[in-house]
């Protein structure tokens, strides 16, 4: 009986699990630390259940008390690898099964972003001492793991070793023993030589450097050059090589004249007509304005920053446009391998031809760096989208089903009423897990997903999914072998890599295209010399797409880019400031400090704020005073500043817990508290109004532009006070000026920086 009612508890407990939690415990043995329930209650829950097991064995509870918790765990998993056609599974071969669409997400161990139930929680925030609703917990949760960056790489070893790679369907899509089909053929017969010679894919990777241009390119002596184009504003060109120069937008395009791949030319119209609808009728334009432009910049192959990317405004446009760019490198790079494989098959054995140059040291050719899964999934959609010809059979998707429920989500698991902004709502759209890595095999009209790296044509990451398998120096399982041919990387939403952790971005950077460690069984009598030559990176494409211009972002895209072809940048000058949309009556005043360069401006500004801005609001008629700060380091080191001199003060950034949150908003809204000190990055994910502010101090200018104004509208009164007692500081420096002219507009801040005043003062909101 003792046996039967134990089975019976364990089998009670496996059935209250999410598939998530069973495959998670499956692999290891407990249940995720992401599903604990941040109470005081969670240990006698727990001692509770033991207790129930361990009575009926009488003397043997003794034995096992000292192994509590982990003896649950031990015989939970043994229960499930006992039984066969568990649920779980059933969850592994989940790809298998056409019938079930669930939206089940299948996360490894450092997946932090997964949806959770968070009991007794109705989305509503406004209510004093607000509980962080479960949208919000998501998001919590998906930046938790962003600075802590010596234990990223550890914690992925086991993820490393369990994650799925599709493994046999190899000779399928393998590049060495496949053949160009005759309808692909007839294709390449029929296009004339001319034609093939104006090919921008061919002449980018057919040009010869001699050492003479790669030493003037590392040089870094550019030549620039600036122009209108009608969409894109100000544009510009910076280039090494003087045959390189300034190209023009085309005036009208034609589908049949942008050299795309068959395929293409036929569903790419389809897949883009969700965007020409929204557009004045015109005659055989298969591009948005916007586009058009992007796109005309792209197939020249020259290095881009768009640095006006949105994800209410353009951000799936801009998508489409450069999934169209990616796949139409990839299907031609294939194309041309394939074709010949079939005239080395027939070219006698005995002969030698150097002729056949047409790879790199290693497959992949494009990286695309996303920063959730959402956007993965986007990607692959456009990608299948493109490959499948309009009334014609779909193309072979690999894994599809299992793709879908590890990278989809599930619409009911959101709850309802929540009070966030559009941007916010675009931005953690679907499923926002950051840790992830796919590989993509494309042969002809089939698409393999899932396919490890060096089978892979088109890697789609996030930075940290790509710095768990990179790793670091000394470290025994470490590999970048396969980013050493990579042709056009491409990182979308650069922004957010900024909210999460930039230092992945910048590792990235540093271990691609470098000459690998092993051969990896490539011939190297198909590679081609720049390969061979470690120039790699001099024909690498670069396309940086943001929502911002930010001097991070900048530097990677001046450092980092050494495309021979060039750089093309759009340059637009904010005229307005998010300034102007602040609704309350409230003055601003911007005060500058003095710094000698952009590394001392960090201490410049702690002591500017300690000696000169806290003693005004050091007196207690001061009270409900929020400290907006940026970084997290200046949040770190202002908290510790104000505990060594016992101010009255709250603290909360992006790791605090739900308690915590709701004790420091309550205590400022009361007063309890004077001070109240509040990170940038808790604010991008949370979007939390905080009550009660009369004084706002922006210890540095927001990242986003649009945060300032948000911030100072969350300025509303309490207790019927008056709006003249409100107030709000800012401090800048000549450093921070874009930054500023975001803020204020680029005349204004041109005056504020040049200007020999220390002081600055605004005033918003309609007066009487």
């Amino acid at each position: 009986m003792g046996k039967r009612k134990a089975r019976q508890q364990r089998q009670e407990l496996i059935s209250n699990l999410s598939k998530k939690q069973k495959k998670h415990l499956k692999d290891f043995g407990e249940e995720h630390p992401f599903y604990d329930r941040v109470t005081t209650k969670e240990e006698p829950t727990q001692i509770c259940e033991l207790s129930d097991n361990s009575e009926p064995s009488g003397s043997e509870s003794d034995a096992e008390s000292d192994s509590e918790q982990v003896s649950v765990y031990h015989k939970l998993l043994a229960t499930l690898k006992a039984v066969p056609h568990s649920d779980i599974e059933e969850d592994d071969d989940d790809d298998d099964d056409d019938n079930s669409e669930e939206g089940n997400v299948e996360i490894p161990i450092e997946t932090d972003t997964e949806k959770f139930q968070d009991e007794g929680e109705t989305g509503d925030e406004d209510s004093n001492g607000d509980v962080p609703d479960q949208e919000s917990d998501k998001v919590e949760a998906a930046q938790k793991s962003r600075q802590e960056e010596p234990g990223d790489a550890g914690i992925s070893s086991d993820l490393k070793d369990e994650e799925f790679t599709d493994k046999k369907h190899e000779s399928e899509f393998s590049l060495e023993t496949n053949f160009i089909e005759e309808e692909s053929a007839d294709q390449k017969e029929s296009c004339s030589s001319a034609e093939a010679a104006k090919d921008p894919f061919k002449h980018h990777m057919d040009e010869e450097l001699n050492k003479k241009d790669v030493d003037k390119i590392l040089a870094r002596s550019k030549s620039t050059s600036q122009i209108k184009w009608p969409v894109l504003g100000q544009v510009v060109f910076s280039c090494t090589l003087e045959k390189f120069g300034m190209i023009k937008p085309d005036k009208v395009v034609s589908v049949k004249h942008l050299h795309l791949h068959r395929p293409l030319e036929i569903t790419w119209p389809k897949v883009n007509s969700v965007f020409l609808s929204k557009q004045p009728k015109s005659e055989d334009q298969p591009f948005t304005p916007l586009q058009k432009e992007l796109f005309c910049i792209m197939n020249s192959y020259k290095d881009l920053f768009y640095p006006e990317r949105t994800a209410l405004r353009n951000g799936e446009e801009i998508r489409h446009v450069y999934c169209l760019h990616a796949m139409n490198h990839i299907l031609k790079a294939n194309a041309q391998v394939l074709s010949n494989n079939a005239k080395r098959r027939d070219q006698k054995q005995d002969v030698e031809d150097d002729g056949f140059r047409d790879q790199g040291l290693t497959r992949p050719k494009v990286l695309i760096v996303v920063p959730f899964r959402e956007s993965a999934l986007r990607v692959v959609q456009v990608f299948i989208g493109l490959l499948e010809s309009a009334g014609k059979k779909k193309i072979d998707v690999s894994n599809k089903k299992r793709f879908k429920g590890e990278f989809g989500s599930n619409p009911e698991e959101k709850p309802p009423n929540l009070k966030r902004p559009e941007d916010y709502e675009a931005v953690f759209a679907g499923n926002i897990d950051d840790h992830f890595r796919i590989g993509v095999a494309v042969l002809q009209k089939s698409m393999r997903l899932y396919a490890p790296f060096y089978s892979s044509d088109v890697i789609i990451a996030s930075p940290l999914g790509l710095r768990t398998v990179v790793g670091a120096e000394g470290e025994k399982k470490r590999d970048h072998d396969f980013l050493s041919s990579i042709e056009m990387l491409i990182i979308d939403e650069a922004d957010i890599y900024l909210m999460q952790n930039w230092e992945h971005v910048l590792h990235l950077l540093a271990h691609i295209n470098l000459l690998p460690l092993e051969s990896h069984g490539v011939d190297f009598s198909r590679v081609r010399m720049f390969s061979l030559n470690n120039w790699s990176k001099h024909y690498r494409q670069t396309l940086l797409f943001g929502a911002l211009q930010d001097p991070q972002i900048n530097s990677i895209f001046n450092k980092h880019c050494l495309n021979y072809q060039g750089q093309v940048a759009v340059r637009n000058v904010p005229l307005v400031g998010s300034v102007s949309h602040v609704v309350v009556q409230l003055p601003h005043v911007f005060r500058k400090l003095e710094a000698e360069n952009s590394v001392s401006v960090i201490d410049a500004r702690f002591y500017f704020f300690i000696d000169k801005v806290l003693p005004e609001y050091r007196d207690a008629v001061m009270s409900h005073t929020l400290i907006y700060v940026p970084s997290y380091f200046d949040y770190v080191r202002l908290r510790n500043y104000f505990k060594k001199e016992d101010l009255s003060c709250m603290h909360i950034c992006e790791y605090t817990s739900k308690s915590g949150i709701s004790k420091a908003r309550h205590f400022f809204l009361k007063g309890e508290k004077q001070f109240l000190i509040f990170t940038e990055r808790f604010h991008f994910y949370k979007r939390y109004t905080i009550k009660g502010i009369r004084n706002l101090i922006f210890y540095e200018l927001p990242t986003y532009p649009h945060f300032y104004s948000e911030v100072c509208n969350m300025m509303k009164l309490a207790d019927g006070g008056e709006e003249a007692t409100l107030t709000c500081t800012a401090l800048y420096s000549k450093y921070d000026a874009q930054k500023l002219a975001a803020v204020v507009g680029v005349e204004r801040a041109a005056q504020m920086v040049q200007s020999s005043k220390q002081v600055h003062l605004f005033v918003t909101g309609e007066t009487e």
